[in-house]
């Protein structure tokens, strides 16, 4: 698939695209550790009634550049741009992991400018239960990533091995990250500045935290789905968390038999939430 250069405020964005600008447009963001390929496979059949971007992050994959900070809101501005700059209209942000961060910070601080958000398989920094995930030792690598430069020492030239660790315990059946999705993901970040920029998402965690602890009045749509292996009986806390922080217009689903790769793990399942909530959304923008 043909991937697009976005240039925006000296930044150079790598960009997939499918459908038609005149449609309303998908914007898709990837979480860590992976690249805008996590969502080729479902990008045609969204294309086929959206216009479809799935970025790579700020130097990340084929995106070269650093951000003056990896503070979610900042980033979110950052993918707006290159959105607006690609012809998007009525844009929708779809996000897993940290690309829901991104997602959720597009709804929070950049309402005007978007139809609606999906927030997938995450926490959002400051929000409910953020607290509590912090504290389970399953979640150590939040803390390991936010150690100044160590985190570059270790894994740097080890990267296929560090990241297969995640996939193999985050997937609900790893099978379906390939090996040659992996060895793609592990070039995405072997560029020094990349691997840098993948931690520095977790560095800026407690900035976000406390920016988004403020409350503030969040009217767009917004969607909020976890796979069911990645604890979706957990649901009732994520959606609470996000009412509290102000989201008016929130609804909620399960994706069956996905971990935290939604876009692989789950694409047709997937691809037909993303739809029925473009099409509320977009109606409800009119």
């Amino acid at each position: 698939m043909q991937i697009d250069r976005i240039e925006v405020g000296g930044l150079t964005l790598a960009c997939r695209k499918a459908g038609k600008a005149s449609d309303p447009c998908l914007v898709l963001l990837h979480g860590w550790p992976q690249t805008g390929l996590a969502w080729e496979g479902v990008l045609p059949e969204l294309g086929k009634d959206s216009y479809a971007l799935a970025f790579d992050l700020p130097d990340i994959g084929d995106s070269r550049g650093a951000p003056r900070s990896a503070e979610k809101t900042e980033l979110a501005d950052i993918i707006l741009k290159g959105a607006e700059a690609a012809g998007g209209k009525s844009i929708i942000v779809v996000g897993y992991d940290v690309g829901g961060m991104i997602a959720f910070a597009c709804a929070r601080d950049h309402g005007a400018r978007i139809a609606g958000a999906v927030v997938m398989n995450t926490v959002i920094p400051g929000l409910d239960p953020w607290t509590k995930i912090l504290s389970d030792p399953r979640i150590w690598h939040f803390a390991f990533h936010q150690i100044p430069e160590l985190p570059e020492t270790l894994v740097a030239g080890h990267e296929r091995a560090y990241f297969d660790f995640f996939y193999n315990v985050m997937a609900a059946d790893p099978k379906h990250l390939p090996d040659a999705r992996r060895d793609a993901y592990a070039k995405g970040y072997a560029r020094l500045e990349a691997l840098k920029a993948g931690f520095d998402w977790y560095r800026t965690m407690p900035k976000d935290a406390e920016h988004n602890a403020k409350r503030t009045e969040i009217k767009k749509p917004m969607l909020y789905l976890r796979g069911d292996a990645d604890a979706g009986r957990n649901m009732p806390e994520y959606v609470e968390g996000l009412k509290n922080a102000g989201v008016v217009n929130l609804g909620s689903g399960v994706l069956p038999k996905s971990g935290e790769y939604a876009p692989e793990e789950a694409p047709g399942a997937l691809v037909e939430a993303l739809r029925r909530f473009r099409r509320s959304a977009t109606s409800a923008s009119r």
